[in-house]
């Protein structure tokens, strides 16, 4: 048994199908396929079911994927402890961002982290927060960075700063009439357009709306934050956007009008996360201070950072 064999049986058990485990760990269809075949003999059993229509792991080989996933993630762990300790600041950093938060914040933070950290090669992963949560368990990801609060026992939490919310409306709205600032109470006359679940930004729209009296139009979900900047464009309704979102290197709109809320406005809190046991962990408080140092005026300092969660 070898880590390459793991490395393919646990491919297919991600993709369910020889080909497109094969195209992802670069090798041919047939040579994956001999492989988990010779640790099959090697195990004495059947860790896959092969079918036609489709690719299933046998009740021994889901128990030998959860076991290998955990070897895997080890045997990475010791490769960077090594490259961390012949070069601290460099090695492959998986990072996992939200859909409402990963194109308008990497834009500022990348060309930061290239010149603090030149020789540190950054994998951007861009899912929703139950998978990053769940990949950073998995050893998949090193660092998330997420909208708190995050219900996940054991990872360190490390605040990097708040974001205002911004009322989008159309242009011939009653209240693009004004620059001045609003208070959440006008948002009690509203049917707000929002996102579908499993974003958090939904649920964190969702708190403003019942603490202010609005509610969700019926009937539309969108599936990320361009949609909803289109269909306020297009008069259909009002949104609440991030303050990031709003704010160059992202294009401008004529066609909707942003007003922002008076003290104190909505927010979400936004931090950077990651395991105890990390081979970055001294790296990666380093790397906090880079993201949370942005330019003046994008948004609001985090308050002094927690301890760690677990």
């Amino acid at each position: 048994m070898n880590l390459r064999d793991l490395q393919y049986l646990v491919a297919v058990a991600d993709h369910r199908h020889f080909g497109h485990a094969a195209e992802a760990s670069f090798v041919s269809q047939p040579t994956l396929s001999t492989q988990i075949k010779k640790l099959e003999a090697e195990l004495g059993v059947e860790l896959v079911e092969r079918s036609p229509r489709q690719v299933m792991l046998t009740a021994a080989g889901e128990r030998v994927v959860e076991r290998a996933r955990v070897i895997l993630q080890e045997a990475n762990s010791i490769r960077g402890i090594a490259q961390q300790a012949a070069d601290p600041e460099s090695g492959s950093l998986r990072i996992g961002l939200f859909p409402t938060l990963a194109p308008y914040l990497l834009p500022h933070v990348v060309p930061r982290v290239h010149a603090r950290f030149p020789r540190l090669e950054l994998l951007l992963v861009e899912e929703k927060t139950e998978v990053v949560l769940q990949q950073l368990r998995t050893g998949e990801l090193d660092v998330g960075i997420l909208a708190l609060p995050v219900a996940e026992a054991g990872l360190h939490v490390e605040p990097l700063f708040e974001e205002d919310f911004v009322l989008a409306v159309p242009t011939d709205h009653p209240l693009a009439a004004s620059e001045e600032l609003v208070d959440t109470s006008v948002l009690g006359g509203e049917d707000l357009l929002l996102l579908e679940e499993g974003h958090c930004l939904r649920d964190q729209a969702l708190e403003v709306c019942h603490l202010s009296g609005g509610t969700e139009r019926s009937g539309f979900r969108a599936t990320s934050l361009e949609t909803l900047r289109q269909m306020v464009a297009a008069g259909v309704g009002t949104t609440l956007l991030p303050e990031l979102a709003v704010q160059p290197p992202v294009p401008a709109s004529s066609d909707i009008h942003l007003r922002r809320f008076r003290p104190p406005a909505p927010r979400r809190r936004i931090a950077m996360l990651w395991r105890p046991t990390s081979v970055y962990a001294d790296l990666l408080p380093q790397l906090a201070d880079v993201v949370r140092d942005l330019p003046p005026g994008l948004v609001s300092q985090a308050e002094p950072p927690p301890l760690a969660v677990g």
